[in-house]
């Protein structure tokens, strides 16, 4: 028999038995949309992880001050260690080899108030320099600029959630907020920036949306330490030329600050470039481990696609018995059979993509889960369904290419 006649027939089966035929997609619709759907959920997992990483800049290294107790800090004081400071980022900045820039940081912890509203949020000193080398930009306004750093303003650039908290109708730039005991004016809005939801070594988990950026020079002027024994800065950002000695660099920045702290470990480095390296072998193993559960679908899909067969052979016995006897070979019963469940699984993985697609776009939209759907995902599902079809076909189709032409035409 011809292709065109083995499709043919496959279609008019289809048609005959309309309930069962959709009952037997129906694993493979699953299987196609949930292999679909879970690794649409592990590559939108991998892009927000990367974005994130991203923004810290894979360029940079970070130094992050440790979060130590009182009596832990005191003790360090007692070892000499000033702990993070000033002089520690002059310091890499003469010294280390292919730094580009240094952006010095302080936070603390503060209360903000506006007419009768008031919210809690991370207060942070920054030179000019942080925005270009953490990619901040400002909505509206300016970002932090020098004349604000050397003049000592009292001026500051909050985040887009205070900034829809206090000032939700009108316009920010200009306005002055209270900030702990001192008032500051607004000078810009920071763009919109990604949510750290997980501690990155000694960075703080924290939403940088409600986070409120002054010049380094009047923190340290007009506000207080948290803790008496307060390191001068929390954080000091590196930028380099290029990620490709990073790793040897940040060791150069290890020893050079662990000297100016007496040996006592009370600082840690972050290497964003090394942290996205991990995050994106962990994530592929992430989509790995969904996609086979998923693919657990497709091959009870392909066990169902399998007994109906069977069956079928069972139900057509005498049909293939008359087709072998008026000139039909094996390896025509056998394509027709192949045929038929290769349609079955076609016809199901097209519907499972449709189905799985717009699973994919529902997550997305109805919960705070991100995906991403990309051809290859599509590809592997739809070739995966079609190799299952073909595969759990070949066994009813090879039996019934080896049913006897006589015993088939007396079968009842």
């Amino acid at each position: 028999m011809q292709l065109e006649e083995n499709v043919q027939a496959a279609f008019n089966g289809l048609k005959e038995h309309k309930f069962r035929s959709f009952l037997t997609m129906l694993g493979i619709i699953f299987g196609v949309a949930s292999v679909i759907a879970m690794l649409s959920i592990g590559e939108g997992a991998k892009r927000e992880a990367i974005k994130k990483y991203q923004q810290l800049g894979v360029n940079n290294i970070i130094i992050r001050d440790m979060d130590l107790s009182d009596k832990e800090l005191e003790n360090m004081r007692a070892k000499f260690s000033p702990g993070l400071s000033l002089k520690d980022a002059q310091a890499i900045r003469d010294i280390v080899p292919h730094v580009v820039d240094v952006a010095p940081q302080a936070e603390k912890k503060a209360d903000i108030k506006y007419q009768d509203k008031s919210v809690k949020a991370t207060l942070i000193g920054v030179t000019p320099s942080y925005s270009e080398i953490l990619n901040y930009s400002a909505d509206k306004g300016n970002f932090i600029t020098q004349d604000h750093q050397n003049r000592q303003l009292k001026v500051c650039v909050i985040g887009i959630d205070i900034a829809s908290k206090f000032f939700s109708i009108e316009n920010p730039i200009g306005k002055s907020i209270k900030v702990d005991d001192q008032w500051l004016e607004v000078v810009g809005v920071l763009a919109s920036k990604s949510l750290f939801t997980e501690t990155v070594g000694e960075l703080a988990s924290r939403d940088l949306n409600s986070d409120i950026y002054i010049p380094l020079s009047t923190f340290h002027k007009r506000f207080e330490k948290e803790k008496l024994f307060s390191s001068e800065l929390k954080q000091i950002t590196i930028k380099l030329e290029g990620s490709q000695n990073i790793t040897q660099i940040a060791e150069i920045v290890e020893n050079l600050v662990d000297r100016h702290h007496f040996s006592n470990k009370d600082f840690s480095i972050v290497i964003p470039v090394e942290l996205l390296k991990q995050e994106e072998k962990e994530r592929r193993i992430y989509n790995i481990l969904l996609g086979s559960i998923a693919a657990i679908s497709l091959l009870v899909g392909g066990i169902g696609i399998m007994n109906i067969m069977l069956a079928t052979v069972m139900e057509r016995t005498r049909e293939i018995g008359v087709r072998r006897a008026i000139g039909a070979k094996k390896h025509d019963i056998l394509s027709q059979f192949i045929t038929e469940s290769l349609v079955l699984s076609i016809i199901g993985g097209i519907i499972g993509v449709i189905i799985g697609l717009s699973f994919s776009i529902s997550i997305s939209f109805f919960t705070e889960i991100t995906t991403s759907v990309t051809l290859y995902s599509v590809l592997v599902a739809f070739l995966f369904s079609v190799i299952v079809g073909v595969t759990f076909g070949y066994l009813p189709a090879r039996k019934a290419a080896q049913l006897s032409p006589i015993e088939s035409i007396r079968h009842e």
